[in-house]
């Protein structure tokens, strides 16, 4: 058993599809597939049950990921038990609120997990080495790398009638509560911007209080896909508005990046022909 490969069925048990995992862990989706063989061979069970829309854990990958969690934890600390003080570079990364936590987490990893680097996370109105939002925010003056591509989906109460339905219309939407999200990145679409009219059963401060009230059953949500997908205690459902965002690093193209956005942004560039491609046919902004 490899290390390496229980890396790579956390992911594909975080992301619950092989695609996402093998973006995630920046290698191809063959290897993921053959790492998941291995263990399947080696354990003499079946982990994962593939369905158009991905894979889905069985009991024993349950059972086994808070197996392979606690050694891949110990191993990480093992890593850095004897290693030496060195002189740490400061990285300041600006986040934008509305980002879906499990692509951060995945992102952010692999700059928490060297002891050289001391990653400080603010705000985007914050002075920051580079920020991460998306792209229809970014100033003139920044560069742009692309992450990824989601649509906008509507997260619901789990029993809310509207449920019962595989896509909402605009029109289903009508009288319906809402629940708006403060910093909504395309707010001219869904927010009260695009009806001033709109009184919204509630306004929600940040992701997590969003998906709180829509789980309570206070209303319903329009949100990114990632943000929602990411909630097991809500429904989601696709809307008729094929709009998306694209989110990426954006940074000053004004004065050089130290040495270690340099390293975090060669990273990211490697990763791209696998982690930046995406099927658009809607408007990402």
């Amino acid at each position: 058993m490899d290390i390496r490969e229980l890396r790579y069925f956390s992911a594909v048990f975080s992301e619950r599809n092989l695609t996402a995992a093998a973006k995630r862990c920046f290698i191809s989706q063959p290897s993921i597939s053959a790492a998941i063989t291995n263990l399947e061979a080696e354990l003499g069970t079946t982990l994962f049950i593939r369905h158009k829309k991905g894979v889905a854990p069985t009991a024993s990958a349950e059972q086994f990921h808070t197996v392979a969690r606690r050694i891949i934890d110990d191993a990480d600390a093992a890593k850095n038990l004897f290693r030496k003080p060195s002189t740490r570079q400061q990285l300041t990364l600006g986040l934008m609120r509305t980002l879906d936590m499990p692509r951060t987490i995945a992102l952010l990893k692999p700059l928490t997990a060297t002891a050289d680097v001391a990653l400080r996370l603010v705000g985007i109105k914050d002075a920051a080495d580079a920020r991460i939002i998306s792209k229809n925010i970014i100033d003139a003056d920044e560069h742009f790398i692309p992450l990824w591509v989601e649509r906008y989906v509507a997260a619901l109460p789990p029993s809310h009638p509207l449920t019962l339905k595989e896509r909402l219309r605009t029109s289903d939407l009508a009288g319906v509560a809402m629940i708006d999200r403060c910093h909504c990145e395309q707010s001219e679409f869904f927010g009260r911007a695009a009806s001033p009219s709109r009184q919204p059963a509630a306004i929600a401060e940040s992701e997590d209080w969003t998906m709180a009230l829509v789980a309570a059953g206070v209303g319903i949500a329009i949100v990114p896909e990632g943000v929602a997908r990411a909630n097991p205690d809500v429904a989601v459902r696709e809307i008729d508005v094929d709009v998306k965002r694209q989110v990426g690093l954006a940074y000053s193209a004004a004065r050089p990046p130290s040495e270690v956005l340099q390293n975090f942004i060669a990273r990211l560039q490697r990763a791209r022909p696998k982690a930046g491609r995406a099927k658009s046919s809607g408007r990402a902004r």
